[in-house]
């Protein structure tokens, strides 16, 4: 299931940090209340921006079966400057949360991306937990890697080596109920319909 973050696309609402969270759990909470999909089903992928409600939501959910961060950002800040430590004021503290996530995590990031640095992509792959080969794209930009054909064969490899994982080894168990992202529990599912 793909959507739009509060104020993007078709959404309604304000962008910001926490709407982002609040955004992701509305979609995760309808996707096990709606479609009793269960979270050692799902592989989040997060994009740019994207990787931050991604990892936030990996960080909270034990049983994922797998993350993907696609040109991937360490933070807001770090975007901007080259900053070496985490400041309270950043924005998608991924460098910090990447340290919480369970899952395999696969990182896509291209050689020539000239928005997110392939250094963000790097980092978070060295300080991911459960590491799987990162894809490298020599030449990829930041908004154009689905055009490789590496791309696609190493996502589906991912795919494919996450459905064998989750056959052979039963995900840990949760010992608290499904966690609260952002302490508000959503009892709707958004509605997508043809205009």
């Amino acid at each position: 299931m793909s959507y739009d973050y509060s104020g993007y696309g078709a959404s309604t609402g304000k962008p910001s940090e926490f709407n982002t969270y609040y955004d992701i759990e509305a979609v995760y909470n309808c996707l096990r209340s709606d479609y009793g999909i269960k979270q050692e089903e799902l592989i989040l992928y997060g994009q740019s921006v994207g990787s931050g409600p991604t990892l936030h939501m990996a960080s909270r959910l034990k049983r994922l079966r797998g993350v993907v961060l696609h040109s991937a950002i360490l933070s807001g800040i770090r975007v901007l400057y080259p900053v070496k430590m985490t400041l309270w004021f950043d924005i998608f503290k991924n460098i910090d949360k990447i340290r919480h996530v369970n899952s395999k995590v696969l990182v896509i990031h291209g050689t020539k991306d000239h928005i997110v640095d392939l250094s963000h992509g790097k980092r978070l792959w060295e300080l991911a937990k459960e590491k799987y080969d990162p894809l490298w794209v020599k030449g990829g930009g930041h908004c154009n890697l689905e055009t490789y054909p590496e791309y696609i064969k190493h996502l589906r490899k991912f795919i494919n080596a996450m459905e064998k994982l989750s056959l052979t080894n039963p995900p840990p168990k949760q010992l608290t109920n499904e966690p609260s992202v952002t302490e508000t529990k959503h009892s709707r599912c958004l509605r997508f319909r043809k205009r």
